[in-house]
């Protein structure tokens, strides 16, 4: 079998990682470009309603089926297919003025969104090595932060344009995604997944090659960081898109300062957050990342333990943004994504990252529907099971992953022991 020539892992990395930057655009720009369109072209607050959950499950829908289909059919095949989507659906959503459209332009960009980020993930772990994975995949977590730092900037410049600032919003979406559309073609196919393929065809006996059915997940190795990643993204998600979602709202409404404050205070921690980021990075692949995501993990969520601590007062509230910024730098999102691409095999590698996310995404739009509810009981109620709920998250995360470091990389292509040869005989027959 010839072999690719595998292009640098950083360009992977970045190409890749975008995939990051367009999810976290592709939610902001629609969030404000709906509100746009809802005063130029009519559309109803039920339909943006309906539009904004679509989106959010499509994502969810798109990152378990997206998964799956990496570990079947290819990492390459399926993130060139997601571009496509995303530059389709973009266009819907630009240029569509009846709510039909609007809903397939979504659909499509949700289900892109979530499909292209678990096979992007593996495609970079695959590409790197054991000194450099972990900075890599962590760098998706900064280009996240630029896709809503460049939206946000936009947004400011074109919100008053009217139905232009809204296709502006959804164009600036649109290009990206026809750019790495381009740029990933130069990207070949993992070869890791293309020698796990070939042993698959020819029976051969190796960890990679017969750890291949979602059936694997849930028993014997792989079971415990599956479920572990499960509950650790879906209960630290929870809170910070809880956070996101209605930290304005409490903030003018409960700690009593003005919407032009909060997003000021907002964009002073971004680089906080940004400064964070990088010092996961440079720690992430050596001894002492636990040290850090222990740090991390206390900020987070002590973060959101403070305006329960010392009432919602503006100070509270600045250092609830200002904690959790920095803790989630160091125990969240990139964390995450490291674990995940480090506890399994080629063949299940996307398929568990596409389970996380989308349980993720998921819980945190089940939750949206009864936040309201919560608020009504009162902020120190919502926030005190916020900051339970981060905790135990983390713990679990502690708890599964503070031992040795896991690195399914060095171990996959060990032969699987004669009694699970049997086992697998069995239940492919």
């Amino acid at each position: 079998m010839g072999k690719n020539i595998q292009p640098n892992p950083w360009y992977v990395g970045v190409v890749s990682g975008m995939a990051s930057y367009i999810d976290s655009a592709a939610i902001v720009s629609n969030g404000t470009a709906l509100v746009i369109y809802q005063k130029v072209i009519g559309t109803t607050p039920t339909e943006i309603g309906i539009l904004s959950g679509v989106l959010t499950l499509c994502i969810a829908l798109g990152a378990c089926v997206g998964g799956r289909l990496g570990d079947r059919i290819g990492r390459r095949n399926v993130f060139i297919a997601t571009m496509a989507m995303i530059v389709v659906g973009t266009l819907l959503l630009a240029f569509g003025k009846i709510f039909p459209l609007l809903f397939i332009g979504t659909a499509l960009v949700g289900l892109a969104t979530g499909a292209d980020l678990p096979v992007s993930l593996a495609t970079i772990a695959e590409a790197a090595c054991d000194k450099n994975r972990g900075k890599i995949i962590a760098l998706s977590n900064l280009l996240w932060t630029l896709g809503i730092g460049t939206t946000m900037a936009i947004s400011a410049v074109v919100g008053g344009w009217g139905a232009l600032g809204a296709q502006i919003m959804y164009l600036h979406v649109c290009l990206v995604a026809a750019t790495l559309l381009v740029l990933r073609w130069s990207i070949p196919e993992s070869e890791m997944w293309l020698t796990a393929r070939d042993e698959r065809l020819r029976g051969v006996s190796t960890v990679r090659a017969q750890k291949a059915a979602f059936k694997d997940l849930l028993r014997g190795k792989y079971a415990w960081p599956f479920f572990a990643l499960c509950l650790f993204y879906s209960f630290t998600n929870l809170a910070a898109n809880t956070g996101g979602q209605f930290g304005t709202y409490v903030a003018v409404n409960v700690v009593g300062i003005s919407v032009e404050q909060h997003s000021l205070w907002n964009l002073l921690i971004m680089p906080v957050g940004v400064v964070s980021g990088l010092l996961f990075m440079k720690v992430v692949d050596t001894a002492h990342r636990m040290r850090v995501f222990v740090v991390g993990a206390c900020l987070f969520a002590g973060g959101f333990f403070m305006p329960v601590l010392l009432s919602f007062s503006p100070l509270s509230w600045f250092c609830c943004l200002l904690f959790t910024g920095i803790g989630s730098g160091l125990a969240f999102e990139g964390i995450m994504k490291v674990w995940s691409q480090e506890s399994f095999p080629t063949m299940l590698r996307a398929t568990a990252q596409g389970a996380i996310v989308g349980l993720s995404r998921l819980s945190c739009g089940i939750l949206a529907f009864v936040t309201p509810v919560l608020l009504d009981a009162g902020p120190v109620v919502l926030y005190t099971i916020l900051s339970s709920i981060v905790a135990s998250g983390l713990f679990i995360g502690w708890l599964c992953f503070h031992g040795q470091r896991r690195n399914e990389f060095s171990q996959e292509g060990d032969m699987l022991p004669t009694e699970q040869l049997i086992d697998l005989k069995h239940v492919q027959g």
